[in-house]
């Protein structure tokens, strides 16, 4: 989208250096990378920075509200409501895509938010990568409100690890080892100490919580929580001795109340040029008549599962129970990065954190997804090129 910026890039890529960084990001790090890694970063020009900044600050405003809590306490389903909670959420991750006003200038529109950690670790280290295999300029940066990698893992550093040596903090997941996103795990542990502890591996004694490392009990004194309850509901049968909704004497990262807080739940509560109009269907009395301009998306779901894009009143009307699904209107997105056979689709994801004792979060860096299909997800880009997750670089102020 910086058209100097990207003539210079693609006038350096070829297939064999694409696969010659997949190779390298396999060989640093064997066998974890789960998901299609695009062939490009996303330059983002300082207009449309600017616009994705000022769309955040928007959502923050509602989220920290005196009110918000009030507001979303319907969004935690009560058999999934965690002790503990604290007073803001430590994560923020914002979902836009990239379209055109009417003038015909880039702007972003907001497709999700989330109060959930997403690839803080990935996110820092994949710029480098692209850097060591294509030509970067400097005029172009993947940090926001800190100068670099540096100062970014300084501040992860200190909201995940708090006061705590880092033996006492860990990764929370279910079967880490299968997860798509363990590539994330892996740079967590070599960036901030923290170990990966499968649920399944956490001791419970009172109100204590520990887990076993080279033959030692080492008391869990912070989880960095990266448990979904929708994927935990999927295995039944799993008797864990620590469920999340015991009362355990851990500070939470990223506490789970937030995952549902600051979700779909969140959208109709929100307003601005960047947000698209959402309705939760419980609360309409008729149906907007041009349902082709809307996507029906199920609250409680992730990684876009369940979301639909066409149907019908009957659709609406068959619901088992419309409090537990949104309608939001469509955005239409902009093909704006120019791939070697035509132009791209893309959606960018900001990652904020919220340190204790700070009036709002801070913007540190994002992510960004590529797509020639009708949605970003990879169901709807299976067997193409030039899709995929990877790194927006902001134009820097004088670049």
């Amino acid at each position: 989208m910086i058209p100097a910026y990207r003539q210079v890039f693609n006038a350096a890529f070829s297939p064999e250096k694409y696969r010659e960084m997949m190779a390298d990001i396999d060989h640093q790090l064997p066998g974890q990378l789960d998901f299609r890694v695009a062939e490009t970063p996303v330059f983002v020009p300082a207009g449309l920075r600017e616009k994705l900044i000022a769309a955040g600050e928007n959502l923050i405003d509602v989220i920290a509200r005196p009110d918000f809590k009030a507001l979303t306490e319907a969004a935690i389903p009560p058999h999934q409501r965690v002790p503990n909670e604290d007073g803001r959420p430590e994560f923020l991750t914002f979902d836009f895509a990239v379209c055109r006003d009417a003038q015909g200038e880039l702007e972003p529109q907001l497709i999700e938010l989330q109060g959930f950690p997403s690839l803080y670790a990935f996110q820092a280290w994949l710029p480098g990568v692209f850097q060591q295999h294509y030509p970067i300029a400097d005029g172009v940066s993947p940090f926001l409100a800190v100068p670099d990698a540096a100062a970014y893992h300084a501040q992860m550093r200190q909201l995940i690890l708090g006061n705590e040596a880092a033996e006492h903090v860990v990764l929370l997941e279910l079967f880490p080892e299968r997860q798509k996103t363990r590539i994330d795990f892996a740079l967590s542990k070599k960036a901030w100490g923290i170990e990966v502890v499968n649920l399944m591996d956490v001791r419970k004694k009172g109100r204590q919580l520990f887990y076993e490392k080279d033959g030692r009990e080492i008391q869990i004194k912070r989880i960095y929580n990266r448990i979904i309850f929708d994927e935990l509901a999927r295995y039944p049968e799993l008797k864990p001795e620590f469920n999340l909704t015991d009362d355990v004497d851990v500070e939470w990262v990223g506490h789970p109340n937030w995952f549902f807080r600051v979700s779909k739940f969140t959208l109709p509560l929100l307003r601005g040029p960047f947000v698209p109009p959402s309705h939760y269907v419980s609360d309409l009395q008729t149906y907007p008549a041009d349902l082709e301009n809307y996507v029906l998306k199920p609250l409680y779901s992730f990684a876009g599962a369940g979301v639909k894009l066409d149907f019908t009143a009957a659709d609406l009307d068959a619901l088992p129970d419309k409090a537990h699904y949104l309608l939001q209107h469509k955005v239409a997105y902009a093909p704006v990065v120019q791939a070697p056979d035509g132009l791209v689709k893309c959606e960018i994801r900001l990652l904020y954190v919220w340190q204790r004792g700070e009036a709002r979060p801070r913007l540190l860096t994002g992510l960004a997804r590529l797509s020639r299909g009708a949605m970003i997800g990879v169901d709807f880009n299976k067997d193409k090129d030039w899709v995929g997750g990877t790194t927006p670089l902001f134009e820097r102020d004088g670049a």
